[in-house]
């Protein structure tokens, strides 16, 4: 029987069990620059199977929220290195988040450029993290973007590779393309934000791929499949994603694509809300986001299936049993629970996360959670 404690092959590199840890952002990096305390604040978590980092912007266009450290400049790659290499210290493994924001970001984070996406459409909602007009960083609302010109998205795949480079280069063990939670690709493939009428318009199941495949396919060639992972969102809503009706064609199309390139793993954010355990017996291979899932885990014999969103251990445990995934990320549980392994591994309680202290700031809120003492 496997269970979430069990040792795991991710395309060869060895896990010690099958939790990961989600992509958080935390906006803790001063001038985008990992540094010292981010390396203690990984280290802490690196019981983890897999840590996956926050995301890491792939060019000063691609960046959505100060405080965020990037990928793609020689001080960054060397501040990530500490991290990488305090997180091996301790026997973690360690992927990279590589991201672009699209519309999502403003100018005061551009040096003041429009942020750019699949069109000029304006997102609803204060989204990005930047500056305000008396230099104050918080929530803003984006402008409406400027629609990439076609010629512009090679340029964007290559940044994608260059960033898979950097990132090895900084020690990382592999990449995951962040592709969801309304971010740029998901811009491209959802034809309520893409209304382009070039080779990458949403007009037909190919076009609207053709984005995200194009870059999953240079950062391969880069770093070889196995060290390349990719996170999707299907039935997400965040920043402003309209629900369409080929959301199951779309997702399970790019699983077989996926699943053909033999790719280390797909991450799967559910934002649909987790099932009860005695629900899943009775999920219908057509209903919604977990008859979804089921079809993306048959496209995918040789890539692993992850999923967050709402987990427990109970719950992992037995879509690990049922074959419905094979592992499982928690996001903020890991926030305030450095040691979330050995809690889920003993029963013992979990500490609730302070939101105020989820964004920005120093060591309250990030590295001072303590681990598990019974008194």
């Amino acid at each position: 029987m496997r269970q979430l404690f069990d040792s795991f092959s991710l395309g060869g590199v060895p896990l010690k069990n099958r939790i990961v840890m989600a992509p958080l952002t935390r906006s803790r990096a001063p001038d985008d620059i990992a540094n010292e305390r981010m390396a203690l604040y990984y280290s802490q978590r690196a019981t983890a199977g897999l840590i996956i980092s926050e995301g890491t912007p792939i060019s000063r266009e691609g960046q959505g929220y100060v405080f965020n450290p990037g990928i793609f400049s020689a001080e960054q790659i060397a501040g990530w290195r500490l991290t990488t290499q305090s997180v091996h210290a301790v026997g973690g493994k360690i992927f990279a988040q590589l991201w672009h924001v699209g519309r999502v970001s403003h100018p005061s984070i551009l040096d003041g450029a429009l942020p750019v996406s699949a069109s000029s459409k304006l997102p609803g909602g204060p989204m990005a993290y930047g500056y305000d007009d008396e230099g104050n960083a918080g929530f803003l609302q984006p402008p409406a973007p400027r629609a990439l010109e076609t010629h512009e998205i090679a340029r964007i795949v290559e940044e994608f590779a260059q960033a898979a480079d950097n990132a090895i280069e900084a020690g990382f063990d592999g990449v995951e393309i962040h592709a969801a939670n309304g971010y740029l690709f998901e811009q491209f493939l959802n034809p309520g934000v893409n209304d382009r009428t070039d080779r990458y318009a949403a007009d037909t199941l190919a076009n609207r791929l053709r984005f995200v495949l194009e870059t999953t396919d240079a950062v391969v060639q880069r770093l070889g499949a196995e060290r390349v992972g990719i996170r999707i969102s299907p039935y997400g809503k965040l920043f402003d994603m309209p629900h369409y009706p080929e959301i199951d064609s779309t997702y399970a199309e790019l699983a077989r694509e996926i699943g053909r390139r033999k790719l280390a793993y797909v991450h799967v954010m559910n934002q649909t809300g987790a099932p009860q355990l005695d629900q899943l017996s009775t999920i219908e291979e057509e209903s919604g986001f977990f008859g979804l899932l089921r079809k993306m885990k048959q496209a995918l014999p040789h890539t692993a299936l992850i999923l967050a969103g709402g987990m427990t251990h109970e719950l992992a445990d037995k879509m690990i049993e049922d074959k419905l995934i094979d592992l499982v990320a928690f996001g903020a549980p890991f926030i305030g629970n450095p040691d979330l392994v050995a809690r889920l591994k003993n029963g013992w309680p979990l500490t609730v996360a302070d939101p105020a202290t989820y964004y920005g700031g120093g060591a309250e809120g990030y590295v001072d959670y303590a681990p598990y003492s019974a008194s």
